[in-house]
């Protein structure tokens, strides 16, 4: 299967502001998607990947929702600086944070912003399948929700179908394992859970989740957090045994095959600013396709089996297994 790597012209056609640091950006762009997928923008040089909040069977226009990260580039410049009529450039949707053809009930946990693909997904498993949904949303006060009266209005329009529990940690402290126990204790051992939010509330949610039993294949979790830069230099090391050739904007760069370390890693160290996004696997921002040698990915939560076919991998978990590998990235 063939996928666009191109970047796209979408221009900004309502800006929401949704909390005192959170803006939903509607936008006029070319593309169907799927609800809980997201796209990429390119904005200062940097690549950054948003969920979509709008649903594709309910909303006539898409639209993606950023938080202001503290010191983060890309979204305190979105939130700054972008404004009805403005361009941006976002590749066509990605991603697999979707819903499955099922009548499953859907249960959803998300910590802050982690609600965005939440949101979309809600709004189309109520639109066009008969499920319930249940949504845990932590936040850190009253102020920092994120579609609080979006939520309000779904629950008015899908009474005995939606329930949406609210966690603020300025009053309870933080989600504990005892109330997402408590939380999931009477949802059918067939429901779909979907998680998004902060690393340490995911790993907590799922621990719980198996340890009542829970399947791992119906728990889907959306990770954009890039990883520890402590755990990716503990893996530069070792000595060199090959070549490694990166092709990107059209120039070509050799580096050292350093054994164990992945082929972002290597674009970094040969002083490229290659792609990259979630660095977990998830998004595909730093898609590459290899033509020569052979690598092992760790995780794939991206790419379907007709893509890995083609020489597509995910740089972020790419391990060269020859001691040569030619890659390019595509776009």
């Amino acid at each position: 299967m063939a996928r666009d790597h191109g970047f796209h012209v979408a221009r900004v056609l309502r800006v929401i502001e949704e909390t005192a640091d959170a803006r939903t950006y509607v936008l006029h762009a070319p593309f169907s998607y799927l609800a809980g997928q997201f796209v990429t923008f390119r904005a200062c040089g940097e690549l950054r990947s948003y969920s979509m909040s709008s649903s594709p069977d309910c909303d006539a226009e898409l639209a993606t929702t950023v938080k202001r990260v503290p010191g983060g580039l890309v979204s305190n410049w979105l939130i700054d600086n972008l404004k009805v009529g403005d361009v941006v450039e976002v590749t066509a949707p990605a991603g697999v944070f979707t819903l499955r053809d099922n009548e499953a009930p859907l249960v959803a946990l998300a910590g802050g912003s982690g609600v965005t693909p939440i949101m979309s997904l809600a709004k189309s498993a109520l639109a066009t399948t008969s499920r319930r949904v249940k949504i845990l949303l932590a936040n850190r006060d009253a102020g920092s929700v994120i579609f609080a009266a979006a939520l309000g209005q779904l629950i008015e329009r899908h009474p005995g179908r939606l329930e949406v529990r609210h966690h603020l940690d300025a009053v309870a402290g933080l989600v504990s394992a005892a109330e997402i126990a408590d939380f999931t204790s009477d949802t059918a051992e067939g429901a779909d859970f979907y998680l998004c939010g902060p690393e340490p509330f995911m790993d907590l949610i799922r621990g719980v989740l198996l340890s009542r039993g829970i399947a791992a294949d119906r728990i889907l979790t959306e990770r954009f957090s890039p990883a520890e830069p402590g755990a990716r230099e503990e893996v530069l090391a070792g000595p060199a045994t090959g070549t490694i050739t990166i092709t990107l904007d059209g120039k070509t760069t050799a580096t050292a095959h350093v054994p164990g370390i992945t082929l972002l890693e290597h674009a970094r160290r040969a002083g490229l600013k290659p792609p990259f996004s979630c660095e977990a696997g998830n998004c595909a921002t730093c898609l590459g396709r290899l033509k020569a040698g052979e690598v092992t990915m760790r995780v794939n939560n991206a790419l379907d089996d007709d893509e890995v076919t083609d020489g597509y991998v995910l740089t972020c978990q790419s391990v060269p297994v020859t001691p040569d590998v030619s890659l390019v990235y595509e776009y």
